[in-house]
């Protein structure tokens, strides 16, 4: 049995842990949370051996963690719309709970059951509401640096019902908003840019600044590195090169008309605020908008390691984090919310 002192330890520490909840949440559920966990307290005192006590230790962990993270969320960015990643989470985190109190009720749950409910609800956190990703380029660089670690709300625009979609439908994309999305020229990678154009927006390029439907962008949010001007780079769109992807040629033949490209139904044209060192829609065509992810939510740790060791995690990597852990990370960025900006569109036709 489960030394009692351990138990009580256990229900001390979580009724601290409630603290991290936002207050208006506490206040509402707080009570609810705190007997559910006396009531799991109580079961496992009843129990025999330590790797039940493993299995409570972890199913709290589970719940604090997702439910926790999503609370948070959810009071930065509950009157930004009108569903939000909390809503999922806590359906999630009500419906674990039922089942393991029905499930307490009937009869114990044998040790499979309860690791398949545990994987069930984490596997739901990190694959269909939010997921990790990793910059591992700077096209992003002044808005997202390389080794930033980064959190992306898979629901941001996605539609009721289309949960689980590895491709989820186009629902309020904007311009100026980060966007994370399967590239499209292989869809095992996933890219971040910003949306520049959405469909039948006209897009330009001169001498480095955008024109969208005849009006030049102010854009504060870019950063132009290369003293030099590119002719295809920067005074898009010319002509197709030999490094223009196949997608990128169709989009030259297709849509480029009287010196602009016309952004076609079902597609975005995104762009690297690193504009003089990204590979996006100038190279490779439109993104279609069934390839949208999500959008960033927050970086969560950023550290200070090159492409190579972000692209594919090596063991040396692993020893190197360990090693300067503490002198690589970049505290100062912890926690950043990736702004979407909208650019401010110059009164003048160009």
């Amino acid at each position: 049995m489960p030394n009692a002192s351990v138990v009580r330890w256990f229900c001390r520490v979580y009724s601290v842990l409630l603290y991290a909840y936002p207050r208006a949440f506490r206040l509402q559920y707080g009570g609810e949370m705190a007997q559910v966990f006396r009531d799991r307290c109580g079961y496992m005192a009843r129990r025999q051996g330590r790797p039940r006590l493993f299995r409570f230790a972890l199913h709290t962990g589970t719940d604090w963690l997702a439910t926790i993270f999503q609370e948070r969320i959810a009071s930065m960015f509950e009157t930004a719309r009108e569903m939000t990643v909390a809503d999922y989470c806590r359906k999630a985190a009500r419906l674990a709970r039922a089942v393991w109190s029905a499930g307490r009720r009937q009869q114990p749950r044998g040790i499979v059951a309860e690791w398949v409910m545990t994987a069930i609800v984490f596997l739901f956190a990190t694959t269909t509401l939010v997921q990790a990703y990793v910059i591992p380029t700077a096209s992003m660089e002044g808005t997202l640096r390389v080794g930033d670690h980064m959190l992306v709300d898979r629901v941001a625009y996605a539609n009721p019902g289309s949960l689980g979609s590895h491709l989820l439908p186009y629902r309020d994309v904007r311009r100026g908003d980060i966007v994370a999305f399967l590239y499209p020229e292989d869809v095992r990678q996933t890219y971040v840019k910003r949306v520049v154009g959405i469909p039948g927006d006209r897009i330009r390029l001169v001498d480095k600044q955008v024109i969208r439907n005849g009006r030049r962008l102010t854009e504060p949010y870019t950063q132009h590195i290369d003293a030099y001007t590119d002719a295809y780079r920067d005074d898009f769109p010319t002509r197709p090169q030999f490094f223009t992807t196949p997608r990128g040629r169709a989009m030259f033949e297709q849509y480029v008309r009287d010196g602009q490209v016309t952004v076609p139904p079902g597609a975005l044209f995104v762009m690297g605020d690193n504009r003089d060192n990204s590979s996006d829609s100038r190279y490779w065509g439109f993104l279609p908008c069934g390839y949208v992810v999500g959008k960033p939510l927050l970086v969560y740790w950023s550290y200070d390691a090159p492409t190579a060791d972000l692209e594919a995690w090596s063991v040396a990597h692993v020893f190197d984090v360990g090693r300067h852990f503490f002198t690589k990370t970049r505290w100062e960025r912890t926690f950043l919310v990736p702004r979407s900006l909208s650019a401010q569109e110059d009164g003048g036709v160009q």
